[in-house]
């Protein structure tokens, strides 16, 4: 078993004395953060390796949740024409390094992954244009989100340290209630996940394995 795929000490430590929150599903969102054909992708430019062995937890949750009578949200990283003026910073200093571009939508690359189960009467797919979704002006997601009444929010997807984080981080200080799936998430290295797992479990989210939030579902399903 992949290091990435076991819990940390740290965070069996903190699950012993602080179990994770109960959920209500009817107000609770699985937010899949940006499992597209781009980074799933083998070959791609900005190929994730690891995500596509998130794919299976990820449909877990989603078809638990589903059943359960919760929302599933499927985000798509996706570059507007444009964007380099408004975000010039970043795109002069850094989008360089990787073909953003390649997202523009309606590309093969910003397609979401094809193995994933969406359910296209019931789930929402939603484009962003920032790594976290809760940026203004650049997604319609936390505005959706308050008029469904949810207030809790369950995060897997890909990048761990980059769109996952920050992601939960922005959805906590909205006062979100966060989970954040150890083995549903994909980071390019194993240093690089646990450093995120560490930052949300000490300060922004539950951190939980993909068979414990299917659980929590189950049990709170009516």
């Amino acid at each position: 078993m992949e290091m990435s795929q076991v819990a940390p000490e740290f965070i069996r430590r903190r699950r012993a004395s602080e179990p994770p929150a109960s959920i209500v599903p009817m107000r609770t969102a699985h937010l899949v953060v940006d499992l597209q054909q781009g980074y799933c992708g083998v070959g791609e430019p900005l190929e994730v390796p690891r995500a596509r062995d998130v794919v299976g937890p990820v449909n877990r949750i989603s078809d638990a949740l589903r059943r359960a009578g919760g929302l599933n949200v499927y985000t798509r990283n996706t570059f507007v024409p444009g964007d380099e003026e408004e975000w010039s910073f970043y795109y002069r200093h850094f989008g360089h390094a990787m073909d953003v571009t390649k997202m523009i939508k309606g590309a093969p690359a910003q397609a979401l992954w094809p193995e994933l189960t969406v359910d296209e009467s019931a789930d929402w797919v939603i484009d962003k244009q920032r790594y976290s979704a809760f940026v203004p002006n650049t997604c319609e997601l936390d505005q959706r989100l308050k008029v469904r009444g949810i207030d809790t929010l369950i995060i897997t997807g890909t990048v761990t340290n980059c769109c996952c984080e920050s992601t939960a981080r922005d959805a906590m200080q909205r006062n979100y209630k966060v989970f954040f799936v150890s083995d549903g998430t994909a980071a390019l290295s194993d240093e690089e996940q646990h450093a995120t797992l560490n930052n949300m479990q000490w300060l922004f989210a539950d951190v939980v394995t993909t068979d414990e939030m299917v659980r929590l579902i189950d049990q709170a399903a009516p």
